[in-house]
């Protein structure tokens, strides 16, 4: 059977949407498994040119949506504002997009505005966390605290109230504490029905569709959001996302047998980005000469909020953990022509303590020593470096033969840097040189 988990290797923003977009061309249906709108996948392709600038930023729709003949499925495992989807919907439908192949899974957690208030009264506190305010948080507390709405709740009017009723009372006490106005249950009650009208032909139990299309042994890709970094339970805890950005929750949330997973492609940036807060070892100033080039050059601003990333080198301490945790068997390296014109570049090998102590495993988010009274929680280890030569152009490149040979030897150690302890490698097979559909190609 063939199912293909595409996930992010880092800290999110590595361009999994870009991957996505290449290898759905070869697929028949596509699963967004986890998370919400709070992060964008970038896409630019014969379509996209239609569009204001020329490209689209997909928040929940899986990036397979361009190709007419696939279909594409928002997961059980994410939580979805109603409204952001209708609004992504007919972004897509402007540029000529069909949106006829997208369905919803009845059992996904809806993010209703009160969620996404509270998640902006809450940043506001002193424990933020860096959060895109899109209410993810406290719409998936709400989902294990079983008090959430369902987006099948949507068709069913009596129910709905119902429910809403119950969950509204808990997030009108929260609000309170804030000084907020109470939401009212009879208005909120009727935008609800109205997206139910809007929406609900696409809402579907989809575990019928993605059972038939793997028992006809059809390509099937799992979209992840966000990257292991982010994890809630292996990422820089507090400053994560709240779901499970990794293949082993992909099918929990795609609907999926736990053996169905053949290919994990891992996707890397060959640098790395973050946005929002928590330690970040290779970090790089935003003063420094390398850092501003990074940013600039690679365009680095968040596809959501637009907030400006954090750039650094590679970092292989978190890039093994990873590995580890994901059981990658292909990568994909992303954004190699932002390093052209460089004299050298770098990847962190380790992280050197304030004692000395150098560190080559990923820690605990308390170990890696934040500096809690920065408003980025930045890391106070040092990063030790291994260092290459640059090299000059890639963006011209539609082969490894025509990729620099100094680029070549950077592309080599990180498949080096991905190896586990039982020996397994995973192999680099795809690499981006651009943002173009022809910028991507696959070593044979």
């Amino acid at each position: 059977m063939s199912v293909t988990a595409i996930v992010g290797a880092q800290w999110g923003d590595e361009g999994k949407g870009r991957i996505v977009d290449y290898l759905a061309q070869l697929s028949k249906m596509v699963i967004r498994f986890q998370g919400g709108d709070n992060a964008g996948h970038t896409i630019i392709n014969e379509y996209t040119q239609k569009s204001p600038n020329g490209k689209v930023a997909l928040h929940l729709v899986p990036s397979g949506i361009f190709n007419p003949e696939i279909q594409c499925i928002i997961g059980t495992g994410c939580v979805v504002n109603p409204q952001s989807v209708l609004d992504e919907l007919k972004s897509l439908e402007s540029i000529g997009v069909s949106t006829e192949n997208l369905w919803l899974s009845e059992r996904a957690q809806m993010v209703l505005p009160y969620h996404c208030l509270l998640d902006s009264y809450k940043e506001k506190t002193s424990s933020q966390l860096g959060t895109t305010k899109r209410g993810i948080g406290p719409s998936y507390a709400d989902k294990m605290s079983r008090r959430g709405l369902r987006l099948g709740d949507l068709k069913r009017p009596d129910w709905l109230k119902s429910r809403l009723g119950q969950a509204l009372d808990f997030a009108n006490r929260e609000l309170s504490y804030f000084g907020a106005t109470p939401f009212d249950l009879e208005q909120l009650y009727e935008q609800c029905l109205d997206w139910g009208k809007q929406l609900g032909h696409k809402i579907v139990d989809t575990l019928p569709l993605v059972q038939q299309a793997y028992q006809l042994d059809q390509p099937i890709l799992l979209e992840g959001q966000l990257g292991v970094m982010r994890d809630i339970d292996w990422g820089i805890y507090p400053y994560c996302t709240s779901s499970n950005p990794t293949p082993g929750y992909g099918v929990v949330g795609a609907g999926l047998p736990v053996t169905a997973v053949q290919r994990v492609v891992a996707v890397v940036k060959a640098y790395t980005t973050i946005v929002g807060h928590g330690p970040f070892v290779s970090e790089l100033a935003k003063d420094d000469k390398v850092g501003r080039h990074l940013q600039e050059v690679g365009g680095e601003y968040g596809a959501t909020t637009g907030r400006p990333r954090r750039c650094g080198w590679l970092d292989a301490v978190a890039l093994a953990y990873s590995t580890w945790l994901n059981g990658f068997t292909d990568l994909a390296i992303t954004k190699l022509d932002v390093l052209d014109g460089l004299e050298e570049v770098k990847i962190c090998m380790g992280y050197r303590l304030p004692s000395g102590q150098v560190l080559t495993r990923f820690p605990d988010t308390l170990d890696l020593a934040p500096d809690l009274n920065h408003p980025d929680r930045r890391s106070t280890l040092e990063p030790i470096y291994e260092s290459y030569p640059g090299w000059q152009d890639t963006k011209s490149a539609r082969s490894w033969a025509e990729l620099p040979e100094t680029a070549q030897r950077y592309l080599k150690r990180i498949e080096e840097l991905t190896q586990v302890s039982r020996g397994v490698t995973p192999r680099l097979r795809y690499i981006s040189v651009g943002a173009e559909r022809d910028q991507m190609f696959e070593i044979s």
